[in-house]
This record gives C-alpha cells, structure tokens and sequence, in this order.
C-alpha cells in the first residue's frame, strides 16, 4: 500500500464498505423508500458528519490527504466505527499523505527466529502461561517452551520456513482441528493484517503475504476485500489440541516498547479448571520430550 494510488483506493473501498453496514434507522434517519444498495447514503453520511456532499463524496473517492483530525472524527462518528475502526482510518490519512506511521512506532523488528536474547529469557521464565512474540508479518518469532509444545500443530507444517499465523489459519488443514471457532478465527486474523497493513503501508513482506494468501485461498481473498479490522487486546479463545484436548484460554496482548511492531501474546487457564489441568499435563509432556531428547544427545556425544 506504499502506492498513493493504492493508498487511495484503500480508503475508499474502507469508506464505502463501512457506509454500507449502517442502516437508516441505526442513524436515526428515515429509511426514504427502496434503497439499491444497503446502508447509508453519501449525503445522509455528510448530514452526520456536517461537511458538504461535495467534500464528503472527496473523501470516499479516496482523497483525503489533508483532511483534518476534526473532519476525520466527525466521518468516523457518522459511520459509527469502533475504536479499531477510527484508528485504522487515520493510517489511511496519513498512507495518503505520506506518513507511513502511525502514533505505534515502528523499527526494524529482529529477523524471524532471532529475538533479542533479555526478550527471550523473559518468555522462558513464564512457566505457567503460553508466552509468544509475533511480528506485524503473522510470524511467530519467539516462544516459551509451553508455546512450542502447544503451537506443535502449527509449528510442524512450516515447511522449513518460519511458523506463520495467517498460512496457518489458510492453508492448513490442521488449522480446522487446532481452532474450533475457525471462521472467527479467520476473521481476526485478516482484521488484524489489515491493520499492521494501513498501519505500515510500505511493509513489502507484509504485502507479499497477502497477495499469497489471496491467490490460495478464496475465503481469505474475500475477507480481505470487506475491509473489516480489529485489535487483539484481551478476551477468551478456544483451542483444541491433539495431545490434551479442549482448552479454553484467557489472552492478552502487550506491546514490548524495547521491540516496536512485535507483539507478545499470553494464554492463561482459569486457576483450577479443566483447561489448567490440561495445560499443566501439556507442560508435563512437553518436558518429557525435552528431557529425553537431552539424554539422546548426550549418549551420541563420544
């Protein structure tokens, strides 16, 4: 999306497809009769939002550079975005001027496989809890040995490349077993992409990844042209693992300042619970194998 042009056709297919979702009556308007296409129209949206239909039609033809934070705040009230939302149109504002940024830093992030070495020792004192890091490209790039042994589904069909979230979700068929509610996982993950994507326009890998996935898989070319968004933050996701079963599992989402644009991620299980149980016997298996892999190698040694 580093392209103005491309830039441009962004906030319009983002505008047009949020306009759609809001109805008459979820404005407080009158529905005026049959309408060809759903939602509002543009000059109801410039009513809300009180700029011209003139201007308004501007910005959903995708020429929004300059436009200011108040105009902009006034469109997304108008549209009724969320908080994901109103964040993600002011990326577009600012790919379209030329700010590739937004207020979330960016720098470049370790190579995949390379954390820094304080980060890494951080996850592997979380004995407990699943502990990750991925980068704005969906790659898991560090991990505590209870999130090696519970990502093992996904982390056994790179292929020799690193372990990716979103080829995961849309090109292996594990992925269907591994998440139960596999159509909202689907969703947030190409929510969550299309974020990092207005977030870093100029992300060339990120760029690739989505024209991948897009010749490849038919849902996730659909998904990413509703140009629906969304933050992880925090909530409850299901899973369902080949060695322990169902689990359910608290998550939270923090920002390591120290690393913009990384992510870390973790799972926790409800004190006493089933799934803590399960978790507790998935780290019981995962340090059998460790240690027997250790034995192995030290009786090869001469």
């Amino acid at each position: 999306m580093g392209d103005p042009v491309v830039a441009r056709r962004e906030v319009r297919e983002f505008l047009m497809t949020r306009r759609a979702k809001v109805s008459p009556a979820d404005a407080g308007l009158p529905s005026g009769g049959t309408r060809r296409v759903p939602g509002l129209r543009r000059a109801e949206v410039a009513m809300l939002a009180g700029v011209s239909v003139e201007y308004y039609a501007k910005l959903e033809r995708g020429q929004i550079g300059g436009a200011s934070a108040a105009v902009l705040e006034a469109v997304a009230g108008a549209l009724q975005l969320d908080d994901a939302e109103r964040a993600h149109l002011l990326d577009l504002a600012r790919a379209v001027d030329g700010i590739p940024h937004s207020s979330r830093p960016r720098a470049r992030v370790s190579a995949p496989g390379t954390p820094r070495v304080a980060l890494q020792w951080m996850l592997d004192a979380v004995g407990d809890a699943i502990a990750v890091v991925r980068n704005p490209q969906q790659d898991l790039v560090a991990m505590n040995a209870l999130a090696r042994a519970f990502y093992a589904p996904m982390l056994g069909s790179g292929g020799g490349r690193t372990a990716n979230f979103a080829r995961f979700q849309f090109l292996d068929p594990a992925s269907r077993e591994f998440y139960p509610d596999w159509e909202r996982f689907a969703r947030m993950c190409v929510g969550i992409m299309r974020a990092e994507a207005a977030r870093d326009p100029h992300d060339r890998v990120l760029q690739e990844l989505v024209g991948e996935l897009s010749t490849q898989s038919e849902l996730f070319r659909r998904l990413w042209g509703a140009h629906d968004v969304r933050v992880h933050g925090a909530g409850v996701k299901r899973f369902r693992h080949p060695a322990v079963g169902e689990l359910e599992l608290a998550f939270e989402e923090l920002l390591p300042t120290a690393e913009p644009g990384l992510v870390l991620m973790v799972y926790t299980a409800e004190p006493g619970s089933p799934t803590a149980e399960r978790l507790r016997l998935l780290g019981s298996l995962a340090a059998d194998t460790t240690d027997r892999a250790e034995l192995g190698a030290r009786e090869e040694t001469p």
